[in-house]
């Protein structure tokens, strides 16, 4: 599977909204909400901004996005690590964050938080990703948990 990663520009802002409400639809269904679901064109311009993007493409079409922002020097946070639900389980999440280990060559650790209940994402940041669960919070009325990976 040819997989490539493409650095995401402004004008990418519908394609981005467009994947994460495809990414995101079921998490909004069973929680009633989610903050990566839903949103406007000026939000999203304003994530591309502060949480550099990059689209996941299998061969020529846009299957996902990985967004990471520095916190502290060599430390950074998983903003989104999504792919739409038909190329899910063919290891695009797997090859999305070695990339991003690749290309933030300085990290020390990555954090990340998603819905604790949902044991495959539970699965794939700890078992294919190497995470570890740090913490459990509340995130509206989901409770989540973050996970950790350090060098």
């Amino acid at each position: 599977m040819d997989i490539r990663f493409r650095k995401a520009e402004l004008n990418d802002a519908q394609l981005l909204i467009d994947i994460y409400d495809a990414a995101f639809y079921s998490d909004y269904v069973k929680y009633g909400e989610c903050p990566a679901f839903g949103k406007t064109l000026e939000m999203m311009q304003r994530s591309i901004a502060e949480y550099p993007k990059f689209l996941i493409l299998c061969g020529q079409t846009p299957v996902g996005c990985v967004s990471c922002k520095q916190l502290r020097q060599g430390e950074y946070e998983v903003g989104c690590l999504c792919v739409i639900p038909e190329f899910q389980g063919k290891g695009i999440g797997t090859a999305a964050f070695s990339f991003v280990k690749s290309y933030y060559t300085d990290w020390c650790s990555f954090t990340l938080v998603t819905p604790a209940d949902k044991s495959e994402n539970v699965s794939f940041y700890t078992k294919k990703c190497g995470f570890d669960i740090q913490s459990y919070e509340m995130d509206g009325n989901v409770k989540v948990a973050r996970f950790v990976l350090e060098r």
